[in-house]
């Protein structure tokens, strides 16, 4: 298998919670690659900073705020890219968030914030990109930036209800794959799953507890950067191959 992301030169690609992270990572990725990003974040200029050491690479970074668990900035996105840079060819769905918080004590619009973006946001900026995809013949990929809380629960206090809006990623990524394959389409769709990675979620938190601060810097873990690498890898395959699930887990980890 020959892997190539010759085919995603100067094409569109949307990196949601581009400002910190993985989608941080991913977006200086792909501009290496010599890709048109579009980063969306509400700390959009966090991004517009990056796109200004980013200048003298092969691709090109632009910014935008948005919030993507509101439908009305989502659409926003979606109508500036177009106008703007072009249709997109790639969807990096990477915006989340989790929370400290339980399900036995946990407030309900904690848990809405959660769904809201984990979730809906994901599926709504994914029937945005799937619709202009059609509408331009692209065949494009969708990544989901999912977890290992999506495919099991483990003991891990105040989760709450985070690996369910994981799950419900893995279930989006198969429904998905199969409603694309219905309509005949050449789009792919890959879920990647990362164990513990040193994001603002977890070690570099500045609202976590001591006690879970020392917890996570007892667990193996990974960089934001071997996420980007294996995202690229996926985008990379031959048009004919999907990678339609992508664990990585740093070695060492014990769940």
């Amino acid at each position: 298998m020959v892997l190539s992301m010759d085919r995603w030169v100067a094409k569109v690609a949307i990196v949601t919670g581009a400002s910190s992270g993985i989608g941080a990572a991913v977006a200086d990725a792909l501009v290496e690659k010599g890709l048109i990003v579009l980063g969306v974040a509400r700390r959009s200029e966090r991004i517009e900073e990056r796109a200004k050491q980013l200048s003298s690479k092969k691709g090109k970074l632009y910014a935008i705020k948005a919030d993507f668990s509101k439908e009305e900035d989502i659409l926003k996105v979606f109508k500036w890219s177009k106008d703007n840079l072009g249709p997109v060819h790639i969807l990096i769905n990477n915006a989340g968030r989790g929370g400290n918080t339980n399900l036995t004590e946990g407030e309900t619009e904690h848990w809405k914030n959660v769904f809201d973006l984990n979730v809906l946001g994901l599926s709504i900026a994914t029937r945005e990109a799937v619709k202009l995809m059609k509408e331009n013949k692209i065949n494009g990929h969708i990544i989901h930036v999912n977890s290992v809380f999506g495919h099991k629960v483990t003991h891990f206090a105040n989760l709450n209800v985070y690996p369910a809006s994981k799950f419900a990623v893995t279930a989006l990524t198969e429904t998905l794959r199969q409603e694309l394959n219905h309509e005949g389409l050449k789009i792919k769709v890959t879920s990647v799953s990362p164990g513990i990675v040193e994001t603002e979620m977890t070690t570099l938190n500045p609202d976590i507890t001591p006690e879970e601060k020392a917890f996570f810097e007892e667990m193996a873990s990974l960089k934001s950067e071997d996420i980007a690498d294996g995202i690229v890898y996926a985008l990379s395959t031959p048009e004919h191959v999907q990678v339609h699930e992508l664990t990585i887990k740093p070695v060492g980890e014990k769940f």
